[in-house]
């Protein structure tokens, strides 16, 4: 069997990106003594780095609390990774309009390499548990997930689809594979507590001028107040939503 090489790597760089994954993990701001002695780092180079980290951006210390946390620099890379700095910024209004006037948490998801991504969420419901947060990767079974298995071009959701359909039984596949024309046609899919009991979701694409899906609006709350057809006037609503903010990007319904 052929031994598998050993890329040459700088650790330092490696202890850095490390450190980031620490605060990541533990979703918290951290004092020096925590973040040493959770790193093992000795003082004089954790010193170090905190002070290289915080230099660029990609951390920021709160002189007041003595602590630091994951810096904004973090968020325009995460945004330009997925490519979608633009897409995020139109959709916002939209966003806050739809939870506003629903009274429900509006979310804005993006492709990537590895999926749909949550990149935005509006709440007019804090403290509702939805299972997810900005950076959340959605399954296939999500309502966001088959809106884009339905819209997005199938070499693209090709490897993803395949990990996700992995151990689905194969009634589940055959359902799924029935609703996807359904959502195609009506700009509408919905899930049945997809990520946490009792929380269902219904979505709706983003389209652009090449009919693309470049991105979901997904509606969140409980079970019973979220539509399960195109039909309702929530659902409406939101579909008009998405259509007004795909033509920003210059998107046209085919008559």
């Amino acid at each position: 069997m052929e031994k598998k090489k050993t890329l040459p790597v700088i650790q330092s760089l490696q202890t850095g990106i490390g450190i980031l994954e620490l605060f990541v993990s533990e979703d918290r701001p951290l004092k020096f003594s925590e973040i040493q002695e959770l790193t093992g780092i000795t003082k004089s180079n954790l010193h170090k780095y905190l002070n290289t980290l915080t230099i660029t951006g990609l951390l920021h210390r709160d002189k007041d609390q003595g602590t630091y946390h994951l810096g904004s620099k973090l968020i325009e890379f995460g945004n330009a990774a997925i490519g979608s700095v633009d897409l995020i910024q139109k959709a916002t209004p939209y966003l806050k309009k739809i939870s506003r006037e629903l009274q429900l948490t509006a979310l804005l998801s993006v492709w990537t390499h590895d999926g749909p991504v949550i990149a935005n969420i509006w709440n007019s419901q804090p403290g509702l548990n939805i299972g997810a947060q900005i950076g959340t990767r959605l399954p296939v079974l999500s309502s966001a997930g088959k809106a884009y298995l339905a819209f997005k071009d199938e070499a693209a959701v090709k490897e993803w689809k395949q990990k996700g359909l992995e151990y689905m039984p194969f009634e589940s596949k055959r359902q799924l594979e029935e609703e996807l024309p359904n959502i195609k046609q009506h700009y509408f899919s919905y899930a049945a507590e997809p990520l946490v009991k009792q929380i269902s979701s219904f979505s709706v694409p983003v389209l652009d001028y090449k009919y693309d899906m470049i991105g979901c609006i997904t509606i969140v709350g409980f079970t019973q107040l979220i539509p399960t057809s195109h039909e309702n006037g929530m659902s409406t609503f939101v579909i008009e939503q998405a259509f007004e903010l795909s033509e920003c990007f210059g998107w046209q319904k085919e008559s």
